[in-house]
């Protein structure tokens, strides 16, 4: 995931912009259209979503041989400095409805972490290249933003993976459109955010379609939530992006529908998200640790119910498992 930083967006705002699409049978309303639910939302389960900034999030006890794991640095610290990359993406990373505090899945497994660690959490929330800017400097001590394990990404990070990598296909309701694989986009104008792992797929199944004597994908590149009025206005036939903001955005406004999904992985590897730090720093094995006690005791699953997501969950955390591929010279 690699979406840029916006501005934040008013809940009441973007319920009058759902209401205008509901009736208008549209999927956005322009460039500064906001993902952002009003209060009362659901997600893609059914499940009613609390967007206000008191957030009653599901915790878990500190369990003192884990936290021992912690580098000492950290741990005299008391705080434990997670970065993201937040925009308007629920439920991923977004701000409630007072545009400041942030929610969503991924500060909400953040603050399991912390629980379990006995570390408060820092929320940095920076543009999607300064997170590994920040990992680098070691101003950060782990990203949480929805980052996809890849071969290359290893070389330089440590991962503890806690969510499956799903990417989704999204189109306007009653497209007939759906997406398995490269030929059913072959001569389609798709929509992606640049410097993604959905970008690599695409322009992977591009050349992949030419080969098969199909026509070339025709990409177009989008930032934040632009895509909309690209793809209510037929500018673009399809968007893909991590299928949990695109179901969100759907259910939200009734316009569009994720027509298919695939791994972020690619055909031959499943994909998988991670919490990531910096290589050798000595967190990594804390993080895991944390991880796999929440997924055992069960708050893990009411965390990933609570935003819809139930079906990317990871029966454990695994320690730099086999990523996307490198790209081909």
């Amino acid at each position: 995931m690699s979406l840029p930083r916006r501005a934040p967006v008013t809940a009441a705002g973007a319920l009058a912009a759902a209401l205008v699409l509901a009736g208008c049978g549209s999927g956005a309303t322009g460039a500064s259209a906001g993902l952002a639910p009003a209060k009362g939302s659901t997600a893609p389960n059914g499940t009613v979503v609390n967007l206000s900034p008191e957030q009653n999030r599901v915790t878990t006890p500190e369990v003192d041989a884990i936290a021992a794991l912690v580098p000492e640095e950290i741990r005299k610290r008391g705080t434990l400095k997670v970065v993201d990359s937040i925009g308007t993406t629920p439920p991923l990373d977004f701000y409630a409805n007072d545009d400041r505090t942030i929610i969503g899945v991924e500060p909400d497994i953040a603050s399991l972490i912390g629980n379990v660690l006995g570390l408060k959490v820092e929320f940095n929330p920076v543009s999607w290249e300064n997170i590994f800017v920040g990992l680098d400097s070691g101003k950060y001590d782990a990203g949480l933003s929805n980052i996809t394990v890849t071969e290359e990404r290893k070389e330089k990070y440590d991962f503890a993976t806690y969510r499956l990598d799903v990417l989704g296909f999204e189109a306007k309701k009653g497209s007939g459109i759906k997406v398995t694989g490269a030929k059913d986009l072959a001569g389609r104008s798709v929509g992606v955010a640049t410097g993604t792992n959905q970008e690599k797929l695409l322009i992977a199944w591009s050349e992949e379609d030419v080969r098969n004597g199909l026509k070339p994908i025709d990409i177009k590149y989008f930032s934040g939530t632009e895509y909309y009025l690209a793809l209510s206005s037929g500018r673009i036939d399809v968007y893909t992006g991590p299928n949990p903001s695109l179901a969100f955005h759907a259910v939200q406004t009734g316009g569009t529908e994720v027509v298919g999904t695939y791994s972020g992985g690619g055909a031959d590897v499943l994909g998988k998200i991670a919490a990531t730090t910096h290589k050798d720093n000595g967190l990594v094995k804390a993080l895991n640790e944390a991880l796999n006690e929440v997924i055992r005791n069960g708050t893990y699953g009411q965390v990933l119910k609570r935003w819809g997501l139930e079906s990317e969950a990871v029966q454990t955390s695994e320690i730099n498992p086999v990523g996307l591929p490198k790209p081909k010279p």
